[in-house]
C-alpha cells in the first residue's frame, strides 16, 4: 500500500491521471474500472485534456463503470453512468463498444452482474481499478458488511449512502439498492487506486488505512493489497499518523 499525499484536490487529480497515462502507455489495451462522483471528476478532466493534446491515446483501452444505483441508467439525471458519459466518455469521443456499464434497470439483476463479470473475464483481468471512498468506508456500492470475496453483485444501500447520494440529484430521489463490482476485483486488479479529498474524508481514511481490517469498513481491504496506491490531498490525509 503506497500512500501519496498531494497539496490539494487539483494536484491529486493530476497525480491520478498520471497513473492512468502511465498504465496506458505501458499497455495500450488496458482494462480500467472508473468510478463516478466528486473524487474522480478532476482526474477525468485531466485525462480528456491529455487525450486531446495527444499526450495519451486511450482509444485502445477497455473501460467498465464501477457501480450504479439500481433502477437508474444513462438517461437518468444523477446516475453513475450519466456522470461518466458527461465527464469522460462523451468529451473523449470514446468508442462505446469498448465500454461496459451495469444494466441497473434489468429485471434480472443477477444476470446483469454475470454480464459484467463476463466482459471483465473477456478483456481482463483488470489492469487498474480506481475507486473513491464513502463516508461509511464503502468502495463502489460495497457497503459495510460486504464479503471481501464477492465479484459483481447487488445489495441494499446503507442509509448514509442514500442520504449522501442525494447530492447527485436535482430533486429527492428514491435510492434503495446498488449494483457494483465486488471487492474480489480489487484483490485481483494489477493496480488498485483509492482517491480521497477534503477534510470530511479524514476520519474514514484514518479508520480505513490505520484501523482494523474488517468488512465493517470495506476500504480497509486496501491494507491487504500489495499493489495499491492511495492518492489523498492534505486535508484527507490530516488524520493519519505518517
Amino acid at each position: 500500500m503506497k500512500i501519496l499525499i498531494n497539496k490539494d484536490y487539483d494536484k491529486m487529480s493530476r497525480a491520478a491521471a498520471d497513473l492512468v497515462v502511465e498504465q496506458v502507455k505501458t499497455k495500450p489495451g488496458s482494462l480500467i474500472c472508473f468510478p463516478s462522483g466528486d473524487s474522480p471528476a478532476g482526474m477525468f478532466k485531466c485525462l480528456v485534456d491529455d487525450a486531446k493534446a495527444g499526450r495519451v491515446d486511450l482509444s485502445q483501452c477497455y473501460f467498465v463503470g464501477l457501480d450504479e444505483w439500481v433502477g437508474l441508467g444513462k438517461d437518468d439525471d444523477g446516475s453513475c453512468t450519466q456522470f461518466l458519459y458527461e465527464h469522460f466518455f462523451t468529451p473523449l469521443q470514446a468508442d462505446m463498444a469498448r465500454v461496459k456499464f451495469f444494466d441497473a434497470k434489468a429485471k434480472d439483476l443477477d444476470a446483469a452482474c454475470l454480464d459484467m463479470d463476463a466482459f471483465i473475464k473477456l478483456h481482463g483481468p483488470l489492469d487498474m481499478m480506481i475507486a473513491g471512498i464513502g463516508m461509511n468506508g464503502h468502495i463502489g456500492l460495497n457497503e459495510p458488511g460486504t464479503d471481501f470475496n464477492l465479484y459483481c453483485h447487488h445489495a441494499p444501500l446503507a442509509q448514509v449512502t442514500v442520504k449522501v447520494g442525494q447530492k447527485y440529484f436535482k430533486k429527492q430521489t428514491v435510492l434503495t439498492k446498488g449494483i457494483t463490482l465486488g471487492l474480489k476485483y480489487l484483490q485481483e486488479a494489477k493496480t488498485a487506486v483509492l482517491l480521497a479529498a477534503g477534510v470530511k474524508k479524514a476520519g474514514i481514511i484514518k479508520q480505513a488505512l490505520e484501523g482494523v481490517i474488517s468488512q465493517h469498513v470495506p476500504a480497509s481491504i486496501f491494507q491487504t493489497l500489495p499493489s495499491s496506491v492511495i492518492l489523498l490531498d492534505e486535508a484527507a490525509a490530516s488524520g493519519l499518523n505518517l
